[in-house]
């Protein structure tokens, strides 16, 4: 079930579970007390009957008894004078124990054989039945013998009445919400260290979370503050470090550059160019690969369709083979200035290593989730599946055309790569069938919102 995948589902199962469970233990316990109460005050009840119809049958007078058994109250007891079924001894049973036990050795009381037709009988749904019972004999002191047709209590049934399962019904909503409560107030501060995490990957100037809550809590929200605020620090370095050595390696770069005009020998001449140019080049993406994991830049509303006509209209006019096929008014939360290196990267690879860039966009679903999906393809001899995972590691470059000789660093993956994930998307590389290669970009739909 998806609610026991998440860490809430889970302790709200597991609360209802343990609740529910000591719920019918209790109840249980409960009813079994409450029927082993009644039911020892039945039998005590109907053994003070029994001795209170055997005690005043004994004081009155022979020829008064008839009178008293005819005009008395049943209690559940059918008395009648016999002489000859005490003769005989049977075994006594517990309640003739009890009976003898509470009369005294001063009365006989023996347990004789009970003949069913001789029961009491009940009505139940337009039938008569016969309800269990037990034969006593007892002797009074004149030596007359009495039998006694006793009716043994029934057990005690639970109160299944309406009322009763109305009030277990609110009590098991009342313990579902009781566990719905406390599952989600013990998850909460996880659920939104976790948003803050997911937030910290594409923002990390993100606003720390508040230190609030329980001790454990506070301690971990310090941790995760004190983490955000090392990686903010060490990121605002290195970027500052490599546009210092940018920065301060450009004017000499330039000078070597104008030095290198003067040099009488033009083959040697181009290729000190040749090597100049390739390092700046280097230079370059290497701080942009720093500015891809700077995530100053605020995110805006950004028309996606806009933004990749403008892409492929530049490359166009740069003499690039470019497609754009558009789906028009999908708006993305985004930076504009980082997504559109990202989608630059990509095309120039694709032109680069595969002579033309075929740009499409189309609404996807990736894990059961709706996403805005950029496809780039073309027409190269795409990557080995072993690759496609190392292409993402900076400088990583193939041994084929896909290599610094046809003027590839090893950084725009890398940086594109960056790029998505600060906008909580990805790259997926996959082959076509016919040849060449689909990089795709993959947005996550709750970034961007539709207006069709």
């Amino acid at each position: 079930m998806k609610i026991l995948s998440s860490m809430w589902g889970r302790v709200f199962a597991v609360l209802m579970i343990g609740m529910l469970s000591s719920t019918a233990l209790t109840g249980w316990l409960a009813f079994g007390e409450r029927e082993k109460t009644l039911m020892d005050y039945r039998v005590t009840h109907y053994i003070e009957r029994t001795e209170q119809m055997a005690r005043a049958l004994d004081v009155l007078p022979t020829a008064s008894r008839e009178s008293f058994l005819a005009t008395a109250p049943p209690m559940g007891l059918q008395v009648a004078s016999t002489a000859a079924e005490t003769n005989n001894i049977y075994p006594e049973s517990d309640y003739a124990k009890a009976v003898s036990e509470k009369l005294g050795k001063s009365f006989h009381v023996t347990s004789i054989p009970t003949d069913p037709n001789k029961c009491p009988r009940q009505s139940k749904d337009n039938n008569v039945i016969r309800l269990p019972c037990e034969t006593l004999g007892i002797v009074l002191h004149d030596g007359t013998a009495l039998r006694l047709v006793v009716t043994p209590p029934r057990l005690v049934q639970p109160p299944l009445n309406s009322d009763f399962i109305q009030y277990i019904a609110l009590f098991l909503v009342s313990i579902a919400v009781l566990a719905y409560a406390i599952a989600k107030m013990a998850m909460r501060p996880l659920q939104q260290m976790a948003e803050a995490a997911t937030a910290l990957g594409q923002d990390i100037n993100s606003p720390a979370l508040p230190e609030t809550g329980t001790s454990e809590i506070v301690q971990a929200t310090c941790a995760f503050n004190a983490m955000q605020g090392r990686i903010r620090h060490h990121i605002s370095q290195r970027t500052h470090m490599l546009a210092a050595i940018t920065h301060d390696l450009q004017t000499p770069l330039t000078r070597l550059r104008l030095r290198l005009e003067k040099v009488n020998d033009s083959e040697l001449r181009d290729k000190l160019i040749g090597d100049l140019s390739a390092m700046q080049m280097m230079i370059r993406e290497g701080l942009d690969l720093a500015r891809s994991m700077d995530s100053s830049e605020a995110l805006r509303p950004l028309d996606i369709d806009s933004l990749l006509d403008s892409v492929c209209s530049d490359a166009i006019e740069a003499g690039q083979n470019v497609t754009f096929t558009g789906i028009p008014g999908i708006t993305v939360l985004a930076r504009p200035q980082a997504l559109r290196r990202c989608l630059t990267n990509l095309i120039d690879n694709a032109v680069k290593y595969g002579q033309y860039a075929k740009v499409s966009m189309s609404m996807a679903k990736d894990d059961s989730e709706d996403v805005l999906k950029v496809s780039i393809c073309d027409g190269g001899p795409g990557i080995p599946v072993e690759f496609q995972k190392k292409v993402f590691e900076p400088f990583f470059r193939m041994e084929t055309s896909r290599s610094r000789e046809s003027g590839g660093t090893g950084l725009g993956l890398t940086i594109a790569q960056n790029i998505a994930q600060q906008h909580g998307g990805k790259l997926q590389l996959a082959n076509l069938p016919e040849s060449g290669l689909e990089v795709s970009l993959i947005l996550p739909i709750q970034a961007t919102s539709s207006k069709v």
